[in-house]
């Protein structure tokens, strides 16, 4: 249910003003770069269209970006020649990163986008972060981006309707969400985002997907990183904010 083949081609509606420009998405992780050896191996999990990826080869890195969607890795594809940044991009899912690439290989792995939560339940989350842990040399670092979903469950299920329209490549459209809370953390929720683009002849474009969701709590996902051999060295989780940030190394 989670392919992004239909949202992947307007993704960008999805994406914050500060996070469009591959050099700006960077600059944002510029704590965590700055620890890096020159032209590190870097692997982007969760590439999504792949602005991080493209700001990140922008700057030398050698890096690789995957993600479980066809039309997302095409995208990125195409970010990348447009930015003249070469990177190497494949379509994979967490579980099936060890297949592509050998132990110990990269520098740092970002999982970011708010795309763990995608992985079924606890026990496919363990199995992402086993397969992102297992590809960081010693002392390397994985990046993980949240929503708080302590606040997200805390809303029940309900439909978000944005209050103004986003304008991206000349285009305007309006962002919907529904989210369905299950009853229990453990159980499989989901979120229905529709994009309505708009055209200035009146038509309307509007492109829609259900997506499956296992939210977890973020005392879960510490615990699960250090199951996986890596130790929390930042954590930006605030109960009141909408997202936080983890940066946890390998021993």
């Amino acid at each position: 249910m989670t392919s992004y083949s239909d949202l992947g081609e307007v993704y960008e509606y999805l994406i914050s003003e500060a996070k469009l420009a591959p050099a700006e998405f960077a600059a944002s992780f510029d704590d965590v770069l700055s620890l890096l050896p020159p032209h590190a191996q870097v692997l982007d999990s969760s590439c999504g269209t792949g602005q991080l990826a493209v700001g990140l080869a922008g700057r030398g890195m050698r890096v690789v970006a995957t993600d479980a969607s066809e039309t997302m890795v095409r995208r990125t594809k195409e970010l990348s020649e447009e930015f003249r940044a070469p990177l190497q991009a494949l379509r994979a899912n967490w579980q099936e990163l060890p297949d592509h690439f050998d132990d110990d290989t990269f520098d740092v792995v970002f999982c970011v986008g708010n795309s763990l939560h995608h992985a079924a339940g606890a026990r496919g989350r363990a199995a992402a972060l086993q397969s992102m842990s297992r590809l960081l040399r010693r002392g390397g670092r994985l990046v993980v981006t949240s929503r708080t979903w302590e606040l997200v469950r805390a809303r029940g299920s309900r439909l978000e309707i944005s209050d103004r329209l986003v304008r991206r490549n000349g285009r305007d459209a309006l962002v919907i969400y529904r989210w369905h809370i299950a009853p229990n953390w453990q159980d499989e929720h989901h979120i229905e985002i529709a994009i309505a683009q708009m055209d200035a002849d009146g038509s309307v474009l509007t492109r829609s997907e259900l997506l499956s969701s296992w939210p977890y709590r973020h005392d879960e996902l510490e615990a699960e990183l250090r199951q996986v051999g890596l130790q929390t060295e930042v954590s930006t989780f605030n109960l009141e904010a909408e997202n936080y940030m983890v940066v946890a190394r390998k021993a």
